[in-house]
């Protein structure tokens, strides 16, 4: 069974008897010394000659199985004060403008899939809550959802019109097998705004990417920090194939499993918060192994960090879950 296989049967909740490993990391440092410690000649060559990333050359180099890709995609374009400043929204909408390109992005998939046996998700972070709130400020945002929510949906209606056009326009390509749309929706404790305000005026626009998406046959990921538990029967309903990062500090992982993990896969929950940063190496194996066996039951689960590894992370304890996931998968 190949890499991408084992990642389309885990997501399919088949039993595959190895667990799938996505672990990413920040940091130059870190990157070039996981590609000078866990060698991949093939992923150092690439990177030298400017055809993938450091990030990505480090996530082939220790063996994961799924590899992201940035698409292009869009930004807003010369927002003044009267959008991030003022307390009322004005009486127009934000202008645009395209990021990225196309043909780099083709070429850059050619070549993956050529060379590398991992499933490819084209990754957009800050997707459509995000970015309305980028618009606006976090608090201006959540006081428009509240005192002008006829504005609010307008702006959250004009990114989901901008997020389809950009979406289609890459998801023809074969190589891609999984879109990630990222909003971050909750807090350490809550949603950021009520389960009411989430169906009403963001989950419509997500059904329409997420039926998009569908539609060329690719799965759906979703990237949300924070406690989301009140609309995980929303995402069940959407269709929603894989959630990240699934963070132990917010979330009960065992609820989760027991509850929803014949309906979706999980892709984090090994904590970036506690164990990671001040855990000993022997501390991070024995969470990562608690982690693994509890979710990976009749598939469903990608061994990863909670969140993206960061500088207070000893490299020593990044070594050790990279070595320990690896346990679950290598022959």
């Amino acid at each position: 069974m190949t890499k991408r296989e084992l990642v389309i049967e885990t997501l399919a909740h088949g039993n595959p008897g190895k667990v799938p490993q996505a672990i990413h990391t920040g940091g130059e440092g870190y990157q070039k010394a996981l590609l000078r410690d866990y060698p991949n000649e093939q992923a150092r060559r690439d990177y030298e000659a400017g055809l993938i990333s450091l990030e990505q050359a480090a996530s082939l180099s220790i063996g994961n199985h799924i590899l992201h890709v940035d698409t292009p995609w869009w930004n807003w374009y010369d927002l003044g004060d009267a959008f991030l400043k003022a307390p009322d929204p004005p009486d127009y909408l934000p202008d645009t403008r395209g990021t990225g390109t196309y043909e780099g992005f083709f070429n850059q998939l050619a070549h993956i899939r050529e060379h590398y046996d991992v499933y490819i998700v084209a990754s957009v972070y800050g997707s459509h809550w995000e970015k309305a709130y980028f618009a606006r400020g976090i608090e201006n945002f959540l006081a428009d959802l509240a005192g002008s929510p006829e504005w609010a949906q307008a702006l959250l209606d004009l990114i989901i019109r901008k997020n389809l056009v950009m979406l289609e326009n890459f998801l023809t390509a074969p190589e891609v097998d999984a879109v990630l749309l990222g909003s971050d929706w909750g807090t350490q404790r809550d949603l950021i705004m009520s389960p009411e305000c989430f169906r009403t005026m963001i989950k419509p626009g997500e059904k329409q990417e997420y039926d998009l998406i569908k539609k060329y046959g690719k799965q759906v990921f979703i990237h949300s920090c924070g406690n989301i538990i009140r609309i995980m029967d929303d995402l069940v309903e959407l269709g929603v194939d894989c959630i990240n990062p699934v963070q132990p500090e917010c979330m009960d992982l065992e609820f989760l499993k027991n509850e929803y993990g014949g309906h979706i896969s999980f892709y984090g929950g090994i904590s970036t918060q506690k164990t990671l940063p001040y855990g000993t190496p022997a501390e991070v194996k024995a969470e990562a192994r608690r982690v693994i066996e509890l979710m990976s039951g009749n598939g469903g689960y990608l061994t990863s960090p909670s969140q993206g590894i960061q500088s207070d992370v000893s490299y020593d304890n990044l070594r050790a879950l990279i070595d320990t996931a690896g346990e679950y998968w290598r022959e």
